[in-house]
């Protein structure tokens, strides 16, 4: 039986052109599928926190793979001297390692949120494994310094529709972000800062790092820098800096850019 497909047009498509166009779709699709696992802002395989509506005058500092000795330290006093609250998503190995790091956070109101034991792609790990990942992390910071915040930022921003799904249900609410300031490559202060002002909408959440996940004492020193310059340009443009769960609690149904995938 011929199958050639026609269309409403002046040409026919022959049933290997439409085998052809049919493997290119497929392959965009897989394509899109697989982006939509690391898109920060993405929302096919599930609703994540990235921020408020564009125009806001908040923004959320948060910092990825501490505590980091000497870097979260210095983060700690320039967020003092500005009198801003971060919320720092803590990688559990690394707490167990210093947990002085972690009760320091706590003492000075920044929110602590779980980044995994030790930082793995959880898209490829099994429902068990990323069970046990957020399940010893928490315990590990809890140690340290008391219950904290049921947050919980991907590694990598890594996720699949069973990684969130089992995250929900053990009590964690998935953040994500919106702005990156690519801090973990970054050759300057000045680099970091021209990355995020370049993104900035209002409302919005700003990754940066404190740590590295492969080696504990990555040098994050840029990242202190440009902490302190970015606070000092958006205070002068009269923005707001909060932690995650104050911006949380701001996000009115329609005051904020999650959705539901």
């Amino acid at each position: 039986m011929d199958r050639t497909f026609y269309f409403c047009l002046p040409f026919t498509i022959s049933p290997m052109l439409s085998a052809i166009l049919g493997g290119a779709a497929l392959a965009t699709a897989i394509g899109a599928a697989g982006y939509q696992t690391k898109a920060a802002t993405g929302q096919w395989y599930g609703r994540t926190f990235i921020g408020l509506r564009p125009g806001t005058k908040h923004l959320a500092l948060t910092y990825d793979d501490g505590p980091n000795d000497p870097y979260t330290l210095h983060l700690l006093d320039v967020l003092a001297k500005h009198d801003v609250r971060a919320t720092f998503f803590l990688i559990g190995r690394y707490a167990k390692h210093r947990p002085d790091i972690v009760r320091e956070l706590a003492q000075h109101g920044h929110v602590i949120g779980n980044h995994t034991l030790t930082h793995p792609s959880l898209i490829f790990r099994t429902p068990a494994r990323i069970r046990r990942e957020l399940a010893d992390c928490q315990r590990v910071l809890t140690d340290a310094a008391g219950e904290q915040s049921n947050l919980f930022r991907p590694p990598f921003g890594g996720r699949r529709p069973a990684v969130l799904r089992i995250a929900r249900g053990i009590g964690f609410d998935p953040v994500m972000w919106n702005v990156s300031g690519c801090d973990w490559k970054a050759p300057s202060a000045e680099y970091i800062e021209r990355k995020v002002t370049r993104q900035i909408r209002g409302g919005d959440v700003i990754l940066l790092h404190d740590g590295g996940h492969k080696v504990f004492g990555a040098d994050r020193s840029r990242t202190v820098s440009a902490t302190d310059r970015l606070i000092t340009r958006y205070h002068g443009e009269g923005y707001n800096f909060v932690t995650i769960p104050e911006m949380m609690r701001k996000a009115s149904p329609g005051n904020r850019t999650s959705a539901s995938g």
